[in-house]
């Protein structure tokens, strides 16, 4: 088998003209970025013009590689440097980009880091599939990447499909999506926003995500480019938001929320991560980050509080070990707490469904 290097692949795409020029698309620069894993390699395209004219660029692409090796998939990814203009300036415009077998996506959100939300975001999946529903999750967190680890799977690649599809990586019930999946856990992200956002819209739409009743979206922290992407040109049903009790935390959760309200995507409610420390010989409750700070700021700005989640070293070595089935084990106090916010979430949904069933029709008799 002929292996497979930066350098190599460099040599092999010099074959590529670019369009509208005779210089290949290493020369013009459209090569942007080589991901290389041991059987996956992700080409990362950035594009000047209507995406279908690089339909024979991607496959001269996939050609050339394939008759230099076979035995290795190949994605491709286009990324443009440019943001539609209308997405742009007009936060009310909205795309419709979603799965097709997908019901609903919800955003889990922070406007600080730290705080826990590719916890929750783990821990809501894993007890929502338990009560049977069919449920995804997309790290979109290009980054920092965390669900591989948590997960237990940042040693299991993707593949593609007969169709070209990329698959999910599956665990505990959960379908997983994350750039963590395919490169090394080590290996920094340098790449600009709006590459980033590109990719993340290849996430979504050129994944075989399957049947879901619930797509989950493990954002990152901030109110940035991926935010922006996420909430105008992705079709999301509601975003919760995260946070710990104490006030700093509590600024950034409600800039992240007003920042959602401003895109008019519905919020599901707050959850307060890390809201108490219990002793396990007293069973005394200790406030380390304040007491009840996300539940007066839902009061505040007029959202549903979801519920809270004490900090626990459980909750804490399950994540890190790749084990969050363990937390929902017969026998585990912390599962109540997920189980209780995950049928709010399910309340949530029931009610949107409700509304649009309710909505008044103009009948003309």
């Amino acid at each position: 088998m002929k292996k497979l290097d930066e350098e190599s692949i460099k040599n092999i795409l010099k074959k590529v003209k670019d369009i509208n020029s005779n210089a290949n698309i290493i020369e013009t620069g459209t090569l942007s970025n080589l991901i290389i894993t041991e059987d996956l390699v992700s080409i990362i395209l950035v594009i000047k013009h209507e995406k279908t004219l690089y339909d024979d660029i991607v496959k001269q692409c996939e050609k050339y590689l394939n008759d230099f090796n076979s035995l290795v998939k190949y994605n491709i990814v286009l990324t443009t440097e440019n943001l539609d203009s209308n997405v742009k300036s007009d936060p009310n415009i909205k795309s419709s980009i979603k799965p097709e077998k997908v019901k609903y996506i919800i955003a889990v959100a922070s406007g600080k880091g730290g705080v826990g939300k590719s916890t929750l975001t783990t821990n809501l999946a894993i007890s929502l599939s338990n009560k049977n529903f069919k449920i995804g999750i997309l790290d979109a967190d290009i980054y920092g990447p965390s669900q591989p680890r948590m997960l237990g799977i940042k040693d299991e690649k993707p593949t593609q499909n007969k169709y070209g599809k990329i698959t999910t990586v599956d665990k505990y019930g959960v379908k997983c999506m994350s750039i963590g999946l395919l490169i090394d856990e080590d290996k920094p992200m340098i790449w600009r926003g709006p590459m980033v956002q590109g990719a993340l819209e290849q996430l979504i739409k050129d994944v075989d995500w399957g049947e879901l009743d619930i797509l989950f979206v493990d954002m990152p922290p901030g109110t940035g480019d991926v935010q922006l992407t996420m909430s105008q040109r992705v079709s999301l049903t509601g975003a919760i938001i995260v946070s710990t009790p104490q006030d700093i935390a509590l600024i950034d959760a409600r800039k992240g929320l007003n920042m959602f309200k401003k895109v008019n995507v519905p919020i599901v409610g707050i959850v307060e991560n890390m809201s108490y420390y219990q002793c396990p010989k007293c069973n005394d409750k200790t406030m380390l980050f304040g007491d009840g700070g996300a539940k007066k700021t839902a009061i505040d700005m007029n959202v549903p509080f979801l519920g809270e989640v004490p900090l626990d070293i459980e909750i804490r070595i399950n994540s890190d070990n790749g084990e969050p089935n363990k937390i929902f084990s017969k026998g585990s106090n912390n599962s109540i707490h997920f189980d209780e916010i995950s049928n709010k979430v399910l309340e949530f949904i029931k009610n949107d469904i409700d509304q649009e069933i309710n909505e008044p029709t103009i009948k003309f008799e």
